[in-house]
């Protein structure tokens, strides 16, 4: 029998390969250093930057000029306005900040940038600094799971990592004379106090301290949530004595802006390519409009001015009465501050306590007291509520996979801020339910018998064993409650960490698959623990806390965000199937609106222009060298200016109706003749700019029906001409390739085109002025002297380096390079040549696969039944992703069109108005076309009848801007493969790229 649990597989992500190359692209002009590359130079690599500002690397030279020039191309391709230096708050060494949103795997790619970095420069000593016991697990965790996957993609490397332990200093010993990749992870808390053994001389050591030997190494520090590690002055320095050369900063939410930025995914990039999961929020409340005396304390304040306290009540409205928090002190009588008759029988306060722990406010009437830990009969039954509602849209969700025929696991997750609500001890120490998870085996015993779950994998597993705690434990296993920092904590992390793939794993006697995890299904989780950890198949969370809710709505979130995995750990992608539901103790409205704030109160603003807005707007672009002009700081201020001052953006920086009018008829009226080339760019800034965040209402989410039963003619009509399968070939023609990569055609340059420069010397003259601040520095004179670099540099092994970088046999690259005419350019400067080559003949050969792509139909076909089968949600609202249908046509085959983007809605809308068009369907994510870069999911499918007679059959790719300019070089390879299979089917379809409904027809 198979035992064995599933293993999360890898896959190799664009947006995760950008973030990858803008820290690899810092170090362009450092010699490759390398087991592929024959280099005789013996010189130990130094440090990045020294003192007098260069960088040494196998006698390559390396200026902060040059990085500064590095960081720029590096910001303007991910559309970060350039930055004017290396340096931020701590000006110790260079940093960098790498933004991106929880979920979509930071980990995994500073893990992969160590590597890659190691492949491009030969760098071997790493030292990654997390803020928290939870986080050094996670990162433990993830260096376990993809170390089979980054060996095969790395040639088998040897590469280690270990957690700093005070007790273990040899293992500091080894990491500073290994040979290998070495990566020491620890929190910022081992090494900020001259206390810590890190700081400390040792015995051990020779006499030397730790964190002196670590800096002999010089290392390249990655920072984990910097936000919480260097947020102090002592933090800093501890940093700072670790030596690093330079240093890469992760995190989601950067509050230190004084560093380089040379990466950015925010949350609405993430959630507008779905590469997290949707989120959707359902409220439990209970509204009596102030028929009951309702009171829940907040908080409570001990400040020199006095005691108060926040209290829920209601409170009269000019209509009815609404629930609000008062600010209440000693005296204040509880109906004058309501305006509520039920209140007079509280009466007044009578006293405050703020002792931590037991803050309590007395009343003279009934109740006596109110505390932070006493739970009111409204918040027994929203309690009960949430879990109720919990377990129904887990059940739900199982239900869908299990109709879709998708095996991923559900799991749901509550949060609970104390321990006895959920295990509590009889007096012989037996372990007993506590009250809410009384509740959860309640509403799980109705729930489970209903008809239509009995089709559910797990539904004959015992409620008793599909829930379990996530609680640190004492010394005789009993569940305790503690901050989530602790020794305790620790255990309880690696237990979670331990348990994530049995979590993902069906329980399934027939493969072995009886594990305790494989049967969980719901976790209970101390509200302490609320970072570091995370798993992919959650996809409900509650949070059930009885006193001050300390948990953000961004770490409940964050907890369940990343894409899920099938049982083969294999990622799923889409909305249709990543939704994470929040069953918050309010309303969606307020979860909204308090998840923005949390962002903003992070420095992250949504919807803002500065004038910094439009700097990176690309006006020229070389393919192969990366050169490239941008609009620049001084333009993008007068552009912004200029929008300002025609009404496009308001005062506060933000788009006016105007503006939205601009973008939705893709024109500008009022702009300066200089930037009227750039108008599609501008209105693309402008269109990410106004994006925000879409929270789904849950109490607005529908599910889709058919119009009619039967499945319409014209449908019948236009499915029968796009439902047939293809496979295909690729005919690949090698001389093509070696006569165009070496000569070029007439879309793109060949090797021959390429010019490098030998290094020169950059002359620089300033004066000094003493003044009251100071000494002032003021530059005179910047420019190149004139006279080139004499030295003449060994040249690395070429040939096996563009095998690498291409995939091409060393035959066929040997033959490139004899064809050439110009390897003196080599000679000038390898590095700059080696990397044009690779690019050049790789975009030859992208070129070549697509063009030799050969279709050829089969006999196999979509079936028209699993549109029949198929279960579709949409949201409705504000922040819907539909478009209602008008059923007496009935012109497609739902009564809601569930879309992707408001270009998609835009569309569907036109289609309904438009009488030319007959039927047309949104292709469901099944529909796919398998190509040499993946598959590929076509947009629509359309049939257009012209004069009452002629039927037209259309696919159609509805994106902003249709240009082969403006298309990604890989989506647009895609599409070109696209209109390929649809040409060999033979069925007279025509393949169009539109940005609306209305280019249908018109376009050839």
């Amino acid at each position: 029998m198979e035992t064995s649990e599933m293993q999360l597989k890898f896959d190799d992500l664009e947006y995760q390969t950008n973030a990858v190359n803008a820290a690899i692209k810092v170090f362009e002009g450092q010699i490759i250093k390398e087991s592929n590359f024959t280099i005789t130079d013996s010189e130990s690599q130094g440090s990045i930057l020294i003192e007098d500002g260069i960088g040494i690397g196998n006698r390559i030279q390396i200026n902060a000029e040059q990085m500064i020039k590095n960081i720029n191309k590096a910001q303007i391709m991910n559309d970060i306005a350039p930055s004017d230096n290396l340096y931020g708050n701590n000006n110790g060494f260079p940093q960098f900040n790498i933004e991106m949103e929880t979920g979509t795997g930071k980990t995994f790619v500073y893990l992969k940038t160590i590597l890659e970095l190691n492949k491009k420069y030969g760098f071997l000593k790493f030292v990654i600094v997390v803020p928290s016991i939870a986080i050094k697990e996670g990162v433990l965790k993830s260096f376990e799971i993809t170390k089979d996957y980054f060996k095969n993609q790395y040639n088998s490397v040897i590469y280690n990592m270990f957690m700093f332990n005070s007790s273990k200093l040899d293992r500091v010993r080894s990491f500073a004379s290994a040979n290998t990749i070495d990566i020491m992870v620890t929190t910022i808390q081992a090494f900020n106090k001259e206390k810590n053994v890190m700081n400390r001389e040792n015995d051990q050591l020779s006499g030397m301290r730790p964190i002196d030997l670590i800096a002999e190494t010089r290392p390249i520090l990655i920072i984990d949530e910097p936000q919480s590690v260097d947020n102090t002055d002592s933090a800093k320095e501890a940093i700072s004595n670790l030596q690093p050369s330079i240093g890469f900063r992760y995190s989601a939410t950067h509050k230190d802006t004084s560093y380089p930025t040379i990466y950015k995914l925010t949350a609405v990039d993430a959630y507008d390519n779905q590469l997290v999961k949707q989120i959707e929020v359902a409220g439990i409340q209970i509204d009596e409009d102030g028929n009951r005396v309702h009171m829940k304390l907040v908080s409570v304040s001990s400040t020199k001015k006095g005691i108060s306290a926040k209290i829920e009540v209601y409170k009269k409205t000019k209509s009815d009465a609404d629930k609000a928090i008062i600010t209440v002190k000693c005296k204040d009588d509880m109906y004058t501050k309501t305006k509520l008759q039920v209140y007079e029988e509280v009466g007044f306060i009578q006293d405050i306590d703020a002792t931590p722990g037991n803050e309590a406010v007395y009343f003279s009437g009934l109740p006596e007291k109110i505390t932070l830990a006493s739970s009111t009969l409204e918040d027994e039954a929203v309690k009960r509520g949430q879990i109720t509602k919990t377990i129904e849209e887990h059940l739900n969700k199982e239900l869908l996979f299990t109709q879709k025929g998708l095996r991923i696991k559900v799991l749901s997750l509550f949060f609970l801020d104390k321990v006895d609500n959920y295990r509590v001890y009889d007096d012989e120490g037996n372990p007993l339910p506590g009250r809410y998870a009384q509740i959860f085996e309640e509403e799980y015993r109705r729930l489970i018998h209903l008809p239509k779950y009995q089709a559910l994998n797990d539904v004959n597993v015992p409620v008793e064993e599909v829930h379990d705690g996530y609680f640190s434990a004492d010394k005789k296993g009993k569940l305790k409650n503690t901050k989530g920092d602790t020794i305790a904590d620790e255990s309880t992390y690696e237990m979670i960490m331990k348990n994530k793939e049995g979590l993902l794993t069906f329980y399934d006697e027939a493969k072995g698959h009886t594990a305790k995890a494989n049967k969980i299904r719901f976790i209970f989780s101390h509200s302490a623990l609320k970072e570091g950890w995370d798993n992919p198949n959650v996809f409900q969370i509650a949070t059930l806390i009885d006193t001050k809710d300390t948990i953000t709505k961004r770490q409940k979130i964050g907890r369940g965000l990343r894409i899920a995995v099938d049982e083969s750990g294999q990622r799923v992608s889409g909305f249709d199937v990543n939704t994470l539901t929040v069953m918050a103790n309010e309303s969606y409205q307020e979860f909204a609106e308090g998840l923005q704030q949390e962002y903003e109160k992070d420095g992250i603003v949504f919807g803002v222009f500065d004038k910094d807005s439009f700097a990176t707007i690309i006006t020229a672009y070389d393919e192969i060298t990366e050169d490239l002009q941008v609009l620049g700081k001084q333009k993008s201020k007068e552009l912004f200016d200029e929008l300002k001052e025609n009404g496009y953006i308001n005062t506060s920086g933000r788009a006016t109706d105007k503006l939205r009018e601009a973008i939705k008829n893709q024109e500008i009226a009022e702009i300066a003749e200089e930037f009227q080339g750039v108008i599609p760019e501008i209105l693309n800034v402008a269109q990410s700019k106004i994006k925000s965040l879409e929270i789904k209402n849950a109490n607005e989410k529908i599910e889709v029906k058919r119009i009619k039963e039967a499945l319409p003619d014209d449908f019948i009509e236009l499915w029968n001409k796009i439902k047939y399968k293809t496979t295909y070939k690729i005919y690949f023609d090698s001389e093509q390739l070696i006569k165009d990569a070496v000569e070029g055609n007439v879309y793109q340059n060949g090797i021959n085109a390429i010019e490098t420069k030998k290094g020169t010397y950059l002359y620089t003259k300033g004066n000094l002025e003493i003044t009251q601040a100071g000494i002032v520095s003021e530059e005179q004179a910047n420019y190149n002297a004139g006279v080139s670099t004499s030295e003449v540099y060994q040249l690395p092994d070429i040939i096996t380096y563009l095998q690498n970088e291409t995939n091409l046999t060393r035959r066929t690259i040997v033959t490139i390079l004899q064809s050439v005419n110009n390897l003196e350019m080599f000679k000038n400067n390898p590095l700059a040549y080696m990397n044009q080559a690779a690019k050049i003949i790789n975009a030859h050969k992208n070129q070549l696969i697509i063009d030799g792509i050969e279709y050829k139909k089969t006999g196999d076909f979509y079936e028209q039944q699993l549109f029949s089968t198929e279960t579709l949600n949409a949201y409705l609202g504000e922040n819907g992703n539909s478009v209602e249908v008008n059923q007496d046509k009935a012109k497609t085959l739902y009564d809601y069109v569930v879309t992707d983007s408001e270009i998609e809605r835009n569309f569907a809308r036109n289609a309904e108005l438009d009488d030319n068009v007959k039927f047309y369907i949104k292709l469901p994510a099944w529909f796919e076309i398998r190509t040499p870069l993946g598959p590929y999911n076509p947009d629509w499918a359309l049939l257009y009848e012209e004069n009452d007679e002629q039927h037209l059959y259309f696919i159609v790719e509805t994106k902003g801007d249709v240009s082969d300019e403006q298309l990604r070089p890989h989506e647009r390879a895609k599409i070109i493969a696209g209109e390929k299979h649809f040409k060999a089917i033979d069925t007279a379809i025509r393949f169009k790229r539109v940005s609306s409904e209305s280019e249908i027809y018109s376009r050839n």
